[in-house]
């Protein structure tokens, strides 16, 4: 079988058991969106695929926390494909620079392969979908669905991000809807537009019926 064929049947045994919002079809979404991205920019297309069906591997959420987890897994892995060394070094490079982070984070690498996955991993964060893994994982950790008196905390350290219990409703205003402005290329923004006009008006009706209006 190809390496492509091999990665695929690697996350998907790897994920089996993962929460729905970064299970094997978050992964098979993100790599759809980057394929598609892809299709209007110079890249690797190899370091694409790759990057799409890795990124996720071992999410440090659900790791402790441990940011090297997933890229260690991930170069076992390709290493036992023989992948060479530049493309591995690429690929764990994306792992380690394509999270959000609290939106402070500064990218210690970069590259176009890097930008087409990095929105295709947001647009999956956004839109109907983003809206439902935001209410699952919010279900996941027992979190409150919304609070009128806590207030989203729209500037946070990296740490502070990471730690945070804040009522789902909240992560709209921390990371969703804030997403559209950091998007890098031109189909990740356009995407991102209509994505980010559906949460809006989400948001718009949930506060209706939250007061009874309608």
């Amino acid at each position: 079988m190809s390496l492509l064929d091999n990665t695929i049947l690697f996350v998907k045994k790897k994920l089996e058991n993962a929460e729905g919002g970064h299970d094997w079809f978050h992964i098979e979404r993100v790599y759809k969106n980057a394929l598609l991205i892809a299709k209007g920019e110079p890249c690797d297309i190899t370091i694409v695929q790759l990057g799409a069906l890795l990124h996720d591997i071992a999410d440090s959420k659900f790791n402790g926390g441990d940011e090297t987890v997933g890229p260690r897994i991930a170069r076992t892995f390709l290493e036992s494909e023989n992948v060479d060394e530049p493309t591995i070094a690429h690929v764990i490079n994306i792992i380690e620079n394509i999270s959000y982070k609290g939106g402070n984070f500064e990218k210690e690498f970069s590259s176009k392969e890097l930008d087409i996955l990095q929105d295709a991993d947001r647009l999956d964060a956004i839109g109907a979908i983003g809206i439902a893994r935001a209410f699952n994982y919010g279900g996941f950790k027992n979190r409150t669905i919304y609070h009128p008196k806590i207030a989203p905390k729209i500037t946070m350290s990296k740490d502070e991000y990471k730690n945070s219990d804040s009522p789902t409703l909240n992560h709209f205003y921390e990371k969703l809807l804030l997403l559209k402005d950091k998007m890098n290329t031109p189909t990740g923004k356009r995407i991102a537009e209509a994505r980010h006009i559906f949460m809006q008006n989400y948001l718009s009706q949930f506060y209706a019926e939250w007061e009874g209006e309608r």
